[in-house]
């Protein structure tokens, strides 16, 4: 049996988490013979929902769950990690200035980055899903020094299944089909869901995905703005914003890191930019197609990459670094 694990979870009231945590607990995330102490961080207005939570999880009966420490208090919640995955963030509010969510967004992911660098393991790994998630992870790591840049990373996977799952539907197959869709850029209506390097299994032979789906123009514009615009569509339908599907989205993204991404195939997570051999921009998080083993990330290159591609990965870039140096000139405040 693997030493028990201590795994963070920030926003642990909160929707995404309540869809997150059965999960982690159960062994589904990091493993059926990992045991699990699980720590859950929220604001201390959120304490008493965060005690019903707690309530929840030890009445789950869990065998793997050994411990469950909530509270509000950031040398608790980030001693000795293994893993933290920052899913509390300040949301936007109606009429609030993109610069005063970033602001705002600054403030906690540096105190977490700064918590990170004095509480936990110099090995963690660190996920970030609060939005805007790229930005919220460069500054968590430009936080917290003496831990490798390469041990961060923000959320795109659910961008990753969502452009999956569009062309599997497309195609009347399962979404496990298909393989190897591509997430560049940030978590935003900018990011760009690519598939000149997607294949699609129908009826048993592969074929690149415009082979399969046989609509270039649909796959060129809708489905990229269908993919873009997903998280907006979910919550004018639910009046919530995406929460099972974030959740199942962090488990992937999650156990790909723990475990290993499938062999052949590659996945989308936002990673640190330097050193990329796609003229992407230094000093980012930016999401790329990543191959995973031995809990080390690295960047599938030499993907070729055509003028439609490169304008909107170019695009996306733009948005980010307007985003990191916004959030940089708050960092001194």
């Amino acid at each position: 049996m693997p030493i028990t694990g201590y795994f963070l979870v920030t926003g642990a009231a909160g929707q995404i988490a309540y869809s997150l945590l059965f999960s982690i607990a159960k062994g589904d995330v990091f493993g059926k013979e990992q045991p699990v102490v699980l720590l859950l961080l929220d604001i201390t207005p959120m304490l008493p929902v965060l005690d019903g939570v707690v309530m929840e999880l030890q009445d789950c009966a869990l065998p793997l769950l050994r411990e469950i420490v909530s509270t509000d208090k950031e040398d608790v919640a980030f001693k000795d990690l293994d893993v933290a995955i920052l899913v509390g963030s300040m949301p936007r509010r109606d009429g609030m200035e993109r610069k005063d969510l970033l602001k705002a967004n600054v403030a906690i992911f540096k105190s977490q980055g700064a918590a990170l660098e004095k509480y936990a393991k110099k090995t963690v790994k660190v996920l970030v899903v609060g939005n805007p998630a790229n930005t919220n992870c460069l500054i968590a790591a430009k936080s917290a020094p003496s831990i490798p840049k390469e041990n961060f990373s923000c959320l795109t996977r659910l961008d990753h299944n969502r452009a999956r799952s569009q062309v599997a539907m497309r195609c009347g197959v399962p979404a496990t089909n298909v393989r190897n869709v591509i997430i560049w850029g940030n978590h935003s209506s900018t990011q760009y869901p690519d598939v000149h390097h997607c294949v699609v299994n129908m009826s048993g032979s592969e074929l690149a995905c415009f082979e399969a789906v046989k609509d270039d123009a649909w796959l060129k514009g809708d489905f990229i703005a269908t993919v873009q615009q997903r998280g907006a569509a979910v919550i004018k339908a639910r009046k919530l914003s995406s929460a099972m599907s974030a959740a199942k989205a962090i488990c992937d993204h999650m156990r790909d890191i723990w475990s290993g991404s499938p062999e052949g195939e590659f996945i989308s997570m936002g990673v640190y930019s330097s050193g990329n051999s796609y003229g992407v921009p230094e000093d980012l998080i930016y999401s790329f197609p990543v191959q995973i083993k031995g809990k080390t990330w690295k960047i599938v290159d030499g993907l070729a990459i055509n003028d439609f591609s490169k304008s909107k990965m170019d695009a996306t870039a733009v948005e980010l670094i307007e985003e990191r140096d916004t959030a940089v000139t708050f960092l001194g405040v």
